[in-house]
C-alpha cells in the first residue's frame, strides 16, 4: 500500500493492482467527456480483452480511484499496428523507441480529486512490473488539450516531418519516474545502510552466511571475488557477492550443461568471428556471433529437449545428440554468491547484470543456485533454469544467464526467404527439423499450408542474426476449441473475431534468449494481427504431428493449460437438423490445449521449484496433479510421478477389458490434460522411504529426492497364499485354525498366474491368453469377489475362451452382501453365466498350487469349501482377490515409521506423522482420535478426494492463497465430508454394459432396495434395457443402475446424479401416469440435453438464489414463506407446492428466472441449437420443451 494525496487534501492508502474484468462497470463509469474525447468512444470490457495491460488503483477497501490500459501499438486505425514503428520514427524524434521497450496508453480514467496522484502511480508501477519498459507514448488525432493529469506525466515529441500526421504524440519516460539503479563496487561504509535490508533476511541466515558477508564488505577487492550495491537517489539498497571460483565438475555432474560446453570455453580453434559490439556505455561481449552463442543458437532445441528428457526419466530424447564440441579447461562462468534487494526495488534487481559482467570481461556465463523451496526472485525471470540430471539428488536449482542476453535488440519481423540457412543452422540437429523447414517453405512459397490454410512466419533476430523462428496458421477449428476446452476461462470469446485465433505451428528460440519468449510471441499475434495464439499437445501414441514447441518449456511457461469440457453425447439421429453444427461433434483426435492471448503475455507466473512426488498413478494421485498443473498463474518445475508401469496414458487401454472401470481417467481424457509436459515419470515400485535424506528409493536402485512426498498407492490384488491344507482329507472351511487370513505369497509366481491390478497388466494378460491359450486345452480359472472377476470372464469370452473352459472361483462372503448393488443385476449375471456355460464355485479358498509341487507352470489348482474340497485343472489363473495394501509400499511405510493401522493413518488434512509426507486415497484411515474407523478414503469418489488434497497443499506454493488456519479446538476432530458419487462400470457377461453410480456410503455390497427412497425402473434385465434411478426422500437421484446390450452415453448419466425430479422434467408424476416406459429413450430426449452441458452445474446455484431472493406476497421471502408453512402459521386450502408455485408466478422471480434461464441457452446456444428462443427465425426447425 502507497499513500496519495488528493488536490484537496484527502489522504488515501492505494494500491496499483492487475485489472479485473468484472470491474468494467465500474471503469465506464469514470469515464468523463474529456476522456472520451482524447480516447474515442470505449467499450470497456473489449478494451480489457485486447489489452496488453490493464491496472487499477484502488484504495484497501477496493474502492477503485483510476485505470489505465496499455496496448503494444497506437489507439485506433491512424497507422496499422504491425506498422507503428517506422511511422514512429519517421515523425517523431524517437528513434529509441522500439516494440520491445515501449507501451501506449489507450485509457486514463480517475476520480477527479486523485487523477494526477494516480496517474504518477500507474506508469510507476507499471515500469516497476514491466523490467524492459522504457516509454509509454500516447497518440492520437485529439490530444491538443489534455487533462491536467495527463500533462504532468506526459510531454511532447518531437515533430520532425512537415507537414506531419494529423495526430500529435506524447511520452512519458522511465527515468523521470522509475530510473534504473546506480550500480557501484561495495565499500565497508555500506555495512550501516544494509542492516536493514538484511533485517529479514539474516532471520534465516547461519552464522556462516553472516560472516561471509562481513568478510565481503571487510575485504579488499580480488581478481576473482567482488561486491557491489545499487544505489536510489544515493541510497544503497541492494547487495550482490560474485566470484569467479565455480566448482564445474559439480555442476556438470548434477545439471545437464553439455549444451553450453559445460561452461567452459571453447578450444581457440572453434572461436570464430569477432565479438559484436553491446549498447553504448557496456563492455564489449561476444554477442551472437560468438563461437559459444554460435553454438547455443545451433542447439537451442537439443538445450530444450534434454530439459525434457531430465523432466522424464523413461522418455527417450526426441532429438539426435549434438556433435560434442571441444572445450579447454578455461571456465567461461561465475557465480553470484550473496544477492539480497529491498522489495522496493527488487523489481529492478536486472540493474546489477551489466555491472558484474563488466567485472569479468573474459567469461560469458553468469550464474547462480537457489534451494528448491525458495521461490524465484525477480532477478531470475532473466536466467534460464538449467534442468537438472535424472540421477541428480543435489537440493538446488541452478540458474545461468549469458552476456548476449544484455543485449536489447530484439527484433521480430516476418521472415523472409533469405532467412532459411540461418533457420536450418537454429534447427541444426532437431528431429522436427525436415517438417518445419517444409512448412517454412510453404510459407515463402504460397502462404498456405496443404489445406490452403493461411501461414505466417516470423523470425526474432538479435544484431541480424536469426535466434528464434515461429510459425502459426489460422485456427479453422475455433468451434470445435470453444465447445471442447475452457478457453471463457481466459478470453470473453465474443469479442475476438474468428480470424484474430491462431495455432502455433512450430517455435523455436536460442535457450539464451528464453526471457524474450513472451515478447517473441507478443511480437508474432501484433504483427500477425492475431489475438490468441493456440498450442495443441498431441500424446505420445497419436498419429497426430506434434510442432516442435512440444518439448519447448519456455512455451509452457508463457502459456497457460485449458482445462477439457465435459462433451454432451448427442442422439445425432434424433436430433436431425437440430443437432449441433459438424464442427461442434466431428471427431478428432484428443489433444491437450495451451493458452496464450494478448491480455496474457505481460501476466507473469509464480515458478515453484519444490520437489513433490506422487507415489501411484492411481485416480487420487493423477486428480492431484491435475489441480497443479492447471493451476494458470503456477508453474511447478518439479512434478514428479512414482508408478509402476509408467504414465497411463502412455498406451491405449480403452478395449483391452478385465478390469472394471471407474470413469475417472480414459486414455481420451489423460491425453487432454497434458499432465506429461509437466510431469516427470518414474517407472518402477516404490521400495523404501528416507525421510532423513528425503529421498524415495525406486526399483533399480534408483533414488528420487522429495520436499513433499504424496502417497497414493491404493490397494491392490495380492498374489493369493495357500493354505496349504492337504485336499485328500475332508477338511472344510470353518475348520481351518487359524482362520486364513492375508498372508503374503513368498514362493515362486507361475508365468501363467496373473495378478490384474493396471491396464498394463490386463495388456499383458491378453497378449498371453490370445498367443498361449485360445488355441489350446485347459481351463481359465478366475479368483475373486469383485465385479472385476465378472468383466474378466466377459473378456475372456469375448476373447473366443469356451465357457465350458472357465471356472469362475469366489471366496467365502458376508452374508446379505454382493459386488452388485442391485439383485436383478446379479440374477441376470448369473443367468449369462450358466447360459454361457461357465462353471461358478462359490466359498472357495485356495488350499494347494501343483498339489504342493513346483509351481511353474501352474496346472492344478485345490480349493476348500464348506463341503467337498474342489480340484481344477488350470491352464491360465486370473487373480482378482486378496485386495490389500502392497507389501513393498508397507514395508516402505512401515520401515520409515509411519504409523500404519491397517492402513497409513493421516489426519483431516491428508497429514502423516512426518510433516513433508500426506498421502490420500484407499491406502489410507483416519486417526482414531477421530472416532471414525468405518469412514475412509476408500468410501467417496477418488477424483474428489485428490483435489481436496491438492487444494491443501497448494497454500504452501500459491501466495495468493491464506494458509489453511487451525480449526478451533471443538472442530479438529471433524473429518472432512465428500459428495461426489461413486462409479463402477464396465463389460458384464451376457455383453451387458454395466454402469452403477451411488451416493458415497460406509456400508458396502449393500442393494440398493433395501434403501429407503423411491425407485423408478424401465425395463428388463432379461431385455437387456434395464434402468433403474433411486431418489431419496427428497427426491433426489441418489443411484443409477443401468444394464444394456446396447452402448449408453455415460457421461451424460453422471450428469443426472444430485438433481431432483422435477428438473428431470417431472419424473416422478410422469413416471406414475405411465408416461415413462423407457428411461433410455426418455434421456435421450432433447429438454435433458441443457442438464448434460458442462456450465448447468454452474447454471443450478444461479437459479436457486433467484428462487430464493424472489419476493412473495407482503414482501416474504421463498425461504421464510416455507418456514411459515412448515410451522403452520399460514392456513392453505391447496397444497403447499402448489400454494408456493401460485404464489412464485406472481412474483417478480417468475420474469427473472426466465430471463435467466433465456440467457443460459442463449450463451450456449451453439451446443444447444435444440431449444427454441425468442426472436428466433425458423421455430419450425427446433423443439420446445
Amino acid at each position: 500500500m502507497r499513500m496519495i494525496t488528493s488536490a484537496c487534501g484527502r489522504v488515501e492508502a492505494v494500491s496499483v493492482r492487475r485489472t479485473e474484468s468484472a470491474e468494467a462497470q465500474h471503469i465506464s463509469s469514470l469515464i468523463s467527456p474529456a476522456a472520451e474525447a482524447l480516447f474515442g468512444r470505449i467499450n470497456v470490457i473489449h478494451l480489457l480483452e485486447k489489452a496488453n495491460l490493464a491496472v487499477t488503483v484502488a484504495t484497501d477497501k477496493n474502492r477503485i480511484l483510476a485505470h489505465a490500459s496499455f496496448f503494444d501499438h497506437p489507439i485506433g486505425d491512424m497507422v496499422d499496428q504491425a506498422q507503428w514503428e517506422p511511422f514512429l520514427h519517421k515523425h517523431f524524434s524517437t528513434e529509441k523507441c522500439t516494440p520491445l521497450n515501449t507501451l501506449f496508453l489507450h485509457l486514463f480514467v480517475a476520480q477527479p480529486i486523485f487523477a494526477t496522484e494516480s496517474a504518477k502511480e500507474i506508469v510507476r508501477a507499471v515500469f516497476n512490473a514491466v523490467t524492459e519498459l522504457e516509454y509509454i507514448c500516447l497518440l492520437g488525432p485529439n490530444i491538443s488539450v489534455l487533462e491536467p493529469a495527463l500533462e504532468e506525466v506526459f510531454e511532447p515529441m518531437e515533430c520532425l516531418s512537415d507537414p506531419g500526421p494529423r495526430c500529435s504524440a506524447l511520452v512519458c519516460r522511465r527515468h523521470k519516474y522509475c530510473p534504473r539503479l546506480h550500480v557501484r563496487p561495495a565499500r565497508v561504509e555500506d555495512f550501516d545502510e544494509f542492516t536493514q535490508i538484511f533485517a529479514e533476511r539474516t532471520k534465516e541466515l547461519s552464522n556462516t552466511e553472516r560472516l561471509h558477508f562481513l568478510a565481503e564488505l571487510s575485504e579488499a577487492p580480488a581478481e576473482d571475488k567482488h561486491a557491489a550495491v545499487c544505489e536510489s537517489d544515493g541510497v544503497a539498497v541492494g547487495y550482490i557477492s560474485v566470484s569467479a571460483d565455480v566448482n564445474l565438475e559439480l555442476l556438470n555432474d548434477c545439471f545437464e550443461l553439455s549444451v553450453f560446453d559445460g561452461l567452459y570455453k571453447p578450444q581457440q580453434a572453434e572461436q570464430s568471428q569477432p565479438a559484436a559490439r553491446e549498447p553504448a556505455g557496456q563492455t564489449q561481449s561476444p554477442g551472437v556471433q560468438d563461437g559459444t552463442e554460435q553454438a547455443s543458437v545451433q542447439q537451442a532445441g537439443d538445450a530444450e529437449d534434454s530439459e525434457v528428457q531430465s523432466e522424464d526419466t523413461e522418455q527417450q530424447d526426441d532429438t539426435q545428440s549434438a556433435a560434442p564440441r571441444a572445450c579447454s579447461d578455461e571456465p567461461n562462468a561465475f557465480c553470484i554468491q550473496l544477492f539480497s534487494i529491498d522489495k522496493n526495488y527488487e523489481m529492478r534487481s536486472a540493474d546489477f547484470l551489466p555491472h558484474i559482467f563488466k567485472l569479468f570481461p573474459d567469461r560469458d556465463f553468469c550464474v547462480i543456485t537457489i534451494p528448491k523451496l525458495m521461490l524465484e526472485f525477480p532477478l531470475l525471470q532473466s536466467f534460464l533454469r538449467v534442468a537438472p540430471r535424472p540421477s541428480s539428488t543435489v537440493a538446488h536449482e541452478l540458474y545461468i544467464f549469458h552476456r548476449s542476453g544484455l543485449l536489447k535488440s530484439v527484433e521480430v519481423r516476418r521472415a523472409a526467404s533469405a532467412d532459411r540457412p540461418a533457420v536450418c543452422a537454429l534447427m541444426e540437429r532437431l528431429d522436427l527439423q525436415e517438417a518445419l523447414l517444409d512448412r517454412l517453405d510453404r510459407f515463402y512459397q504460397e502462404g498456405r499450408d496443404l489445406d490452403g490454410t493461411p501461414l505466417q512466419a516470423f523470425v526474432a533476430q538479435v544484431q541480424s542474426q536469426v535466434v528464434g523462428i515461429l510459425i502459426i496458421r489460422d485456427e479453422q477449428d475455433v468451434e470445435y476449441i470453444r465447445s471442447h476446452y475452457n478457453i471463457e476461462n481466459f478470453i470473453y470469446f465474443s469479442h475476438h473475431r474468428h480470424e484474430e485465433h491462431a495455432r502455433l505451428c512450430h517455435f523455436a528460440l536460442n535457450p539464451v534468449f528464453q526471457h524474450h519468449s513472451k515478447h517473441f510471441l507478443k511480437e508474432a499475434l501484433r504483427l500477425a494481427h492475431k489475438s490468441c495464439l493456440y498450442h495443441r499437445e498431441y500424446p505420445p501414441l497419436s498419429s497426430q504431428e506434434n510442432s516442435c514447441a512440444r518439448s519447448l518449456t519456455s512455451v509452457l511457461h508463457c502459456t497457460v493449460p485449458v482445462r477439457p469440457r465435459c462433451q454432451i453425447i448427442y442422439p445425432l439421429e434424433e436430433l436431425g437438423i437440430n443437432a449441433p453444427s459438424r464442427q461442434i461433434t466431428k471427431d478428432q483426435a484428443p489433444f491437450a490445449l495451451n493458452l496464450i492471448s494478448r491480455k496474457l503475455t505481460m501476466e507473469p507466473k509464480i515458478t515453484v521449484n519444490a520437489r513433490i512426488v506422487v507415489v501411484g498413478a492411481s485416480d487420487t494421485g493423477l486428480s492431484f496433479l491435475e489441480v497443479l498443473a492447471f493451476c494458470p498463474h503456477l508453474r511447478f518445475n518439479n512434478l514428479t510421478l512414482i508408478s509402476t508401469n509408467g504414465f497411463p496414458g502412455d498406451y491405449n487401454h480403452e478395449n483391452v477389458g478385465f478390469l472394471s472401470t471407474s470413469h475417472a481417467y480414459s486414455s481420451s481424457d489423460l491425453a487432454q490434460l497434458s499432465l506429461r509436459s509437466c510431469v516427470s515419470v518414474v517407472t518402477g515400485k516404490m521400495l523404501g522411504i528416507d525421510r532423513e535424506a528425503k529421498h524415495v528409493l525406486v526399483s533399480g536402485s534408483r533414488k528420487v529426492p522429495y520436499d513433499h512426498l504424496v502417497l497414493c498407492t491404493g490397494l491392490q490384488y495380492q498374489v493369493p497364499c495357500p493354505t496349504g491344507v492337504d485336499v485328500s482329507q475332508p477338511v472344510t472351511n470353518s475348520e481351518l485354525h487359524p482362520p486364513p487370513g492375508l498372508r503374503r505369497y513368498t514362493g515362486l509366481v507361475p508365468s501363467n498366474l496373473f495378478t490384474l491390478n493396471d491396464q498394463q497388466d490386463c495388456e499383458a494378460a491378453r497378449r498371453w491368453v490370445c498367443s498361449s491359450f485360445v488355441g489350446l486345452e485347459g481351463n481359465a480359472v478366475v479368483y475373486g469377489s469383485s465385479v472385476d472377476v465378472y468383466t474378466a470372464v466377459e473378456t475372456l469370452l469375448g476373447l473366443g475362451v469356451r465357457g465350458s473352459r472357465i471356472h469362475l472361483v469366489l471366496p467365502p462372503s458376508e452374508p446379505n452382501t454382493s459386488c452388485f448393488s442391485d439383485p436383478n443385476v446379479e440374477k441376470a449375471v448369473a443367468k449369462a453365466l450358466e447360459k454361457s456355460e461357465v462353471q461358478v464355485h462359490r466359498g472357495c479358498l485356495l488350499a494347494q498350487i501343483n498339489d504342493g509341487e513346483s509351481p511353474e507352470p501352474l496346472t492344478a489348482v485345490s480349493f476348500t469349501t464348506d463341503g467337498h474340497p474342489l480340484r481344477l485343472l488350470c491352464g491360465v489363473f486370473i487373480n482378482l482377490s486378496c485386495e490389500g495394501v502392497d507389501y513393498d509400499a508397507f514395508k516402505s511405510i512401515n520401515d520409515a515409521c509411519l504409523v500404519f493401522d491397517g492402513r497409513l493413518v493421516i489426519d483431516a488434512s491428508f497429514r502423516t506423522n512426518d510433516p513433508a509426507i500426506r498421502a490420500a486415497g484407499p491406502l489410507t484411515k483416519f486417526s482414531r482420535r477421530y472416532y471414525a474407523g468405518r469412514c475412509c478414503h476408500a468410501s467417496f469418489n477418488s477424483k474428489e478426494v485428490g483435489r481436496d488434497l491438492a487444494n491443501a497443499l497448494l497454500p504452501f506454493f500459491d501466495p495468493t492463497l491464506e494458509p489453511a488456519a487451525d480449526p478451533p479446538l471443538d472442530m479438529d476432530r471433524l473429518v472432512p465430508v465428500y459428495k461426489d458419487a461413486k462409479i463402477q462400470g464396465g463389460k458384464l457377461p451376457g455383453g451387458y454394459n454395466y454402469l452403477h453410480v451411488s451416493k458415497p456410503s460406509l456400508e458396502k455390497g449393500c442393494f440398493a432396495q433395501n434403501v429407503a427412497g423411491t425407485h423408478i425402473v424401465t425395463g428388463r434385465v432379461e431385455m437387456g434395457n434395464y434402468f433403474c434411478l433411486h431418489l431419496n426422500r427428497y427426491e433426489t437421484v441418489e443411484a443409477i443402475t443401468c444394464l444394456s446390450l446396447k452402448p449408453f452415453p455415460v457421461s451424460n448419466y453422471l450428469c443426472l446424479y444430485g438433481k431432483h425430479q422435477q428438473l428431470l422434467n417431472q419424473l416422478c408424476s410422469r413416471y406414475d401416469q405411465g408416461l415413462i416406459t423407457n428411461l433410455y429413450s426418455f434421456f435421450k430426449e432433447s429438454w435433458c440435453l441443457a442438464i448434460y452441458h458442462d456450465r448447468f452445474p454452474d447454471f443450478e446455484p444461479e437459479i436457486q438464489q433467484i428462487v430464493a431472493s424472489a419476493k412473495l406476497q407482503d414482501g416474504v421471502s421463498v425461504p421464510e414463506q416455507i418456514r411459515q408453512l412448515v410451522e403452520g402459521k399460514v392456513d392453505v386450502e391447496e397444497s403447499a407446492d402448489v400454494f408456493l408455485q401460485r404464489l412464485f408466478e406472481r412474483s417478480d422471480g417468475l420474469a427473472a428466472l426466465k430471463k435467466s434461464t433465456l440467457n443460459y441457452l442463449r450463451y450456449n446456444r451453439s451446443q444447444l441449437p435444440m431449444f427454441a428462443l425468442p426472436g428466433q427465425s425458423d421455430p419450425a426447425c427446433s423443439q420446445k420443451h
